[in-house]
């Protein structure tokens, strides 16, 4: 997602240094090479320069703001080797999503864990981030995409949106950046429940029996309620669930975590996807399992009752306990009658 957003960022005008990972070399040099993504099916915009991670500081040099795309495995890196040593005046803006569970079972936010980390060595800095329904490939493709941007300082972010916006990338902004970051990373594990829906069609009628949206929809309305349950404790304001959402939706029809669901449906026990997907970074399984952990904590404090996470216990238990994947559906239903 990081080189996808040099597309809407370098077509808006900017001047656009994309920098790797050391796990990125390889990319780096196709793009000085070739000028493409190995992953993408289309050029960058004229003019992107390409720098490895050794350069990174050259990069760096008198820009407007910084953008983070690492994965969530990426975290505690991007801090020690990045954060630490950027001067704390440039704004920056993150597109990784995930949370962090503390011992008490409070789930924080990557911006929030990052500020906490650099006030303990007296750096101050705000740190935004990107949030809603988009896939790298189809941003690239130009397709119509909304999103948000969150941060404390509405300036930066206000600036960082001029900078971004363009004919298909459009922004909403907020001020709610624990209510948005926590919609786009729980989404993760409840696509991934989601997508089980369609493993266990093939498993049950074969794989040419097709696409079943019974299934599927009775599994989203139970994932929106619960996200619904755990963005209110969370404090998230309505719209930025309704971006969790539309990021839910979009997570469910395309990307690695569908991949997983799908295989974990059919049979296959985590081992083996794992096996099938080696490469892939699969950022669905950490945020699953954080949100759970914190969810079994609250509920140790008297704070939560797993009761009214059906769907979320589920995923837990067929990632770490080796549980069919089979949907427990009837405890997805409700009688509200007197």
């Amino acid at each position: 997602m990081g080189s996808a957003l040099a597309f809407p960022a370098r077509e808006n005008g900017n001047e656009v240094r994309l920098v790797g990972t050391p796990l990125d070399r390889d990319i780096i040099d196709a793009c000085i090479r070739t000028g493409q993504h190995l992953k993408f099916d289309r050029p960058f915009p004229e003019g992107v320069k390409y720098y490895q991670f050794e350069q990174w500081q050259e990069a760096v040099e008198g820009v407007d703001f910084v953008i983070g795309g690492v994965s969530s495995f990426g975290v505690d890196w991007f801090l020690t080797e990045v954060l630490e040593k950027l001067d704390p005046e440039v704004p920056v803006i993150s597109v990784t999503k995930g949370l962090m569970n503390l011992d008490d079972g409070t789930l924080v936010s990557y911006p929030e864990y990052w500020q906490r980390e650099l006030a303990k060595k007296g750096i101050i800095r705000t740190i935004n981030a990107i949030g809603g329904p988009c896939t790298s490939y189809e941003l690239v493709f130009h397709d119509q995409t909304q999103v948000a941007f969150c941060g404390a300082d509405t300036a930066q972010i206000k600036m960082i949106k001029e900078a971004m916006q363009t004919s298909y990338y459009h922004i909403s902004l907020t001020n709610d950046v624990v209510g948005l970051e926590s919609a786009v990373a729980l989404k993760n594990g409840y696509a991934l429940a989601i997508a089980m829906t369609i493993g266990l069609v093939n498993r049950h009628h074969g794989p040419d029996a097709g696409l079943h949206f019974n299934s599927q929809a009775a599994a989203f309305y139970q994932a929106v309620k619960e996200m619904r349950l755990l963005l209110e404790m969370q404090g998230a304001s309505r719209d930025c669930e309704n971006i969790g959402i539309g990021d839910l939706y979009v997570t469910v029809y395309g990307g690695r975590t569908r991949k997983v669901g799908i295989l974990l449906g059919e049979g296959k026990t985590y081992q083996e996807v794992l096996d099938i997907l080696a490469g892939e970074t699969l950022e669905s399984l950490v945020v699953a399992r954080r949100v759970y952990n914190a969810m079994v904590r609250k509920a140790e404090l008297g704070q939560a009752d797993l009761r009214q996470f059906p769907m979320l216990c589920h995923a837990a238990a067929v990632l770490d306990q080796g549980k069919d994947a089979e949907l427990p559906w009837e405890l997805f239903t409700f009688d509200q009658t007197k």
